[in-house]
């Protein structure tokens, strides 16, 4: 029997969670329910669609015979997305996670994330270590895109169109401006609301105990960090993306590749 694919670009139509706070969580599934789950989970100002289907990491999954669940986070893509920083503590945005996976009715689940699903992820793994056997972590520790971002630029041109001048602040609204559906004043509460949190980067002593896959593009700044992290974590390993930086490294075959061969240890 021959097996269809979905194209590299088809998405479902997105059935929504109701997480505890009252706001909608925009989900997708892919492939049949009795099959492994991998969970997915976007970078700050992107989509499931955007970081996951688009980039080829849907199709390669069900080619390896995974059930799929992509999930966009709250502010982004076709889930609720509110202006008020209070409603984007990381502390949310992990419980959000949580939310999808009980409503699935899914016991255990592979992770893997980017940006901000990898700071997410790491709390999730923490919290929710007998479900989530294995992680892929890409691009962390800049997950919340913190301290990076000049937040009073972002809101004068919110507010005013005044241009931005900060260059990595220029790269996220760039970024944020090219994906269809984008809110500018939700992602800047989601950066106010995380910065509120006052935990930006992953605590290295309080790692998870499960294996982990960290994977930073060797052009990212960040590869540092995302390397200490790794050697902190009991079970967790680095991989490079080759010629990648941080806005660009989810659409390397070499991650994909590197993912895979990983969860199916």
């Amino acid at each position: 029997m021959t097996t269809v694919f979905p194209a590299l670009t088809e998405t479902p139509d997105p059935q929504f969670v109701m997480v505890g706070d009252g706001y909608r969580i925009a989900t997708y599934e892919w492939g049949p329910a009795d099959a492994p789950t991998v969970i997915l989970v976007h970078g700050f100002a992107s989509s499931a669609r955007d970081n996951w289907v688009n980039t080829g990491w849907v199709r390669d999954l069900l080619r390896a015979g995974y059930r799929v669940l992509a999930v966009d986070q709250r502010g982004h893509g076709a889930s609720d997305k509110p202006h008020e920083s209070r409603a984007y503590a990381l502390r949310t945005m992990v419980t959000d996670v949580e939310a999808v996976l009980d409503t699935y009715l899914v016991d255990e689940a592979l992770y893997v994330g980017y940006s901000l699903g990898a700071r997410v992820g790491w709390e999730v793994a923490r919290d929710l270590e007998p479900r989530i056997p294995r992680v892929v972590l890409g691009g962390v520790p800049d997950g919340v895109p913190l301290g990076r971002l000049d937040l009073d630029q972002v809101q004068a041109y919110v507010d005013e169109g005044e241009p931005v001048t900060d260059a990595v602040t220029h790269n996220y609204i760039t970024l944020t401006e090219r994906v269809p559906g984008n809110d500018l004043r939700a992602l800047l509460a989601i950066a106010r609301g995380m910065r509120a949190t006052g935990t930006v980067d992953p605590d290295p002593g309080k790692a998870p105990g499960q294996p982990v896959l960290f994977a930073t593009g060797t052009k990212d700044g960040i590869i540092e960090g995302s390397k200490s992290l790794a050697a902190a974590t009991p079970q967790g390993r680095f991989v490079e993306i080759p010629d990648r930086h941080h806005f660009n490294a989810p659409g390397s075959r070499v991650f994909r590749e590197a993912a895979l061969a990983f969860l199916a240890e």
